[in-house]
């Protein structure tokens, strides 16, 4: 599935048979559950359904799974009642939840995009509504693309279910347009912001009408930027502490939310002309400020790839961090996570950069699960995106032209160190298998122009990476095989052990080079470090390297430590 919102259901059953009704929609799992428990436990319901919603960006619509079931659940099978047949939203109130929202932000994009305003806008500002009727065709398509599906699930005709949709929107017209007429809709930037909150904060349609103050300070606004600095003013703004700082809070970052998980206001607020990898890199740094800023600072990888933020972003940023704005937060989130899993490049040709920004991008989202989205998700995530990078297409593009086959052989290291998921590792590994195996990499060491010692430190650090780099030993021991053997030819036309055994030079420091060689340190273990090893036992049994060894201590305990390392002590 390319890209997925998720958010939990919580409906409840009043009586046996009755039919089900949304108590509750949230992103909160936990929240959810404890909700159904708590509905149950004080009598509020005969049965629970916990419902997981996850919308498919390709289909366009929410899969729906449920996942608790608390009471009366099944019943008698019977003709449902009437009510059994009604939509989901039967009152203009149930139009403002995130549910609805997000469906109604869906089926009016191109409308939204077009008029510059979010579906929050839409739902409290009686000039957008008289718009969008004016309109005629853009809401009737509206109506048609839900009701279709909504009639087939419901086993009742799109006819009726049109009619049943345009009685509901009437009635959330008609009662914005009273209020608005009746001038109940408040004036928050006459009023003041916070004193509006505090006026409201006891009000039963509180976050209706907080909400058609916040959604008019924003009207005059000319572009999403100019949205979001508002907004921030407002939160600014906001009553120092009590439920209207929470009434404010919750409210403003409704817009903010759903301005931030659209394309057009996430690049208006963080920039125009990036690539998709620095515009995930810049909304990580703006989501996961903290974190970032923490790790930018030990790890020169991600500071690298990290763009400055603008100050409007850094503004928000801070806001970010703490506990006001999870809502606004997670949204962010859930976009990075769509774009992750998406089809589209990081970085189009660029194929090194762009494993360095998921390299950066991994560490940061990592860094900071928990607190933006969770570790499992973001793994996945991570997962998905690995199997891009191991395609043939990615491949030949990240190698390119001009490289040595050695260069190739550490490319592809670096790329499985970086890719995640058991399968994706192993498709790597298969990359690493077909150059380390190949004719060319072994004419390359074996006869290279450099000196033998340089060709065969080059295969032991080779030798040592392939076991770092993820894969599992069923898959790089073959390949540390196939490396120790190549290093063997490379060591037998050179005789560098015998070599170093023999040359002019002091006793302790050919030792010390023979046993580095045996130890795998500057030779792939395997043949060649066998043969260093043989020579290395025979030079420490002369009477004269102890001797030698008894003069300079220091020098004799890196030996010993050689020693252990090559396996020769006793």
């Amino acid at each position: 599935m390319g890209g997925s919102r998720v958010h939990f259901e919580v409906f409840i059953r009043k009586t046996p048979g009755s039919s089900w009704t949304l108590d509750l929609a949230t992103e909160n799992r936990s929240a959810a559950l404890s909700t159904a428990q708590e509905a149950m436990a004080e009598g509020r319901a005969a049965a629970v359904k916990v419902t997981k919603e996850v919308f498919d960006e390709e289909s366009r619509e929410f899969q729906s799974v449920v996942i608790q079931k608390l009471g009366q659940y099944e019943t008698p099978a019977k003709a449902a009642p009437k009510e059994d047949l009604q939509p989901l939203c039967v009152a203009p109130q149930d139009l403002y939840t995130l549910h609805a929202r997000e469906r109604i932000g869906r089926l009016l994009e191109t409308w939204l995009e077009r008029n510059n305003a979010t579906p929050f806008e839409l739902l409290h500002r009686p000039d957008l509504v008289e718009k969008l009727e004016a309109s005629g065709i853009d809401l009737q398509h509206a109506v048609q693309k839900i009701a279709i599906p909504e009639a087939q699930a419901r086993s009742m005709s799109v006819h009726e279910l049109i009619r049943v949709f345009h009685a509901l929107i009437e009635r959330a017209v008609e009662r914005l347009l009273k209020d608005h007429r009746k001038g109940a809709l408040p004036d928050v930037d006459k009023e003041g912001f916070a004193h509006a909150a505090e006026r409201l904060a006891q009000d039963p349609e509180r976050g209706y009408l907080l909400g058609a103050g916040v959604a008019a300070s924003i009207a005059p606004a000319k572009n999403w930027s100019d949205k979001v600095t508002r907004l921030m003013d407002l939160a600014d703004a906001a009553p120092a502490a009590g439920p209207a700082r929470g009434l404010a809070l919750t409210t403003v970052q409704q817009p903010l939310a759903e301005i931030l998980e659209a394309k057009p206001g996430i690049t208006d607020v963080l920039g125009k002309g990036r690539d998709l990898g620095a515009n995930l890199a810049a909304m990580t740094r703006l989501a996961a400020y903290d974190s970032v800023e923490m790790l930018m600072k030990v790890e020169k990888s991600v500071q690298k790839v990290m763009p400055e933020l603008s100050p409007l972003a850094t503004r928000l940023a801070q806001w970010l961090s703490g506990e006001n704005f999870q809502t606004t937060r997670a949204a962010i989130g859930r976009r990075i996570l769509r774009e992750l899993t998406g089809p589209r490049r990081l970085c189009p040709g660029e194929a090194a950069r762009e494993i360095d920004i998921l390299r950066a991008l991994a560490m940061s989202l990592t860094a900071a699960a928990g607190k933006l989205l969770p570790l499992e998700e973001v793994q996945s995530a991570f997962a998905v995106r690995s199997k891009m990078l191991v395609t043939g297409d990615f491949v030949e593009a990240y190698l390119g032209q001009g490289l040595t086959a050695y260069q190739e052989v550490e490319a592809l290291v670096w790329l499985t160190e970086n890719v995640i998921g058991a399968g994706n590792k192993r498709q790597a590994g298969g990359w690493l298998k077909a150059i380390i195996s190949s004719l060319r990499f072994e004419k390359e060491m074996v006869g290279g122009d450099e000196n033998p010692g340089a060709r065969l430190n080059q295969l032991a650090s080779l030798h040592r990476a392939v076991a770092r780099c993820g894969l599992v030993p069923s898959d790089y021991e073959p390949l540390q095989e196939k490396l120790g053997d190549i290093g063997g030819h490379v060591e037998a036309a050179s005789k560098l052990s015998l070599t170093v055994a023999k040359a002019n030079a002091p006793l302790l420091h050919r030792l010390t080079l023979l046993l580095k060689l045996a130890a795998g340190e500057s030779a792939p273990l395997g043949p060649a470090a066998n043969r260093a090893r043989a020579e290395a036992l025979r030079l420490f049994r002369m009477d004269e390297t102890r001797v030698e060894m008894a003069k300079a201590p220091d020098q004799s305990r890196q030996i010993f430590d050689l020693i252990h390392a090559a396996g020769l002590a006793a």
